[in-house]
């Protein structure tokens, strides 16, 4: 089941990189008490997330705070050292980076998409969730090789 509008965010640990080393993320404590823009994206370094869905939130990352989003956090099905090395490459400074290495939360989600195809195993749909503590308040999620409705630009309007 997919989750929808209303609905709490599962339990799952992802993972982020900090300065001193690898460091676990319970999602229940993350999103706890404040307002998180997440968007997913089906992988690091590829095509449209580099080009246009990461590079989005970082421009649009003072008008979406100054509409009242403590944080922006970006998941994807890749390991915690993958998404440090795209978000130091992409001058993401402000984006916080959570690893769902297994792909458990985007499973827990109902948002796991079979990239097979293109040799990428399991990933994450592209989506962007307005998330209230731990409450999902907005989701867009992204027709396959769209990227409309899950852009920082389009949730900056919906805000």
């Amino acid at each position: 089941m997919t989750i929808t509008v209303g609905d709490t965010l599962p339990s799952a640990t992802l993972v982020k990189v900090t300065p001193d080393g690898p460091d676990q993320v319970d999602t229940h404590a993350f999103f706890a008490g404040r307002t998180v823009a997440l968007f997913a994206v089906p992988g690091a370094f590829t095509p449209t997330c580099s080009a246009k869905h990461l590079p989005g939130f970082v421009e649009k990352r003072e008008e979406l705070k100054a509409k009242g989003v403590d944080e922006i956090a970006c998941t994807s099905v890749n390991d915690a050292f993958v998404l440090a090395a795209w978000a130091k490459s992409a001058d993401a400074d402000g984006v916080t980076m959570l690893a769902d290495g297994n792909g458990d939360f985007a499973e827990a989600l109902g948002l796991a998409m079979d990239g097979s195809k293109f040799g990428m195993g399991k990933r994450s749909q592209r989506y962007t969730m307005l998330v209230e503590d731990g409450v999902v308040k907005q989701l867009h999620v992204e027709a396959p090789g769209e990227f409309k409705v899950s852009s920082a630009e389009y949730l900056l309007g919906e805000l």
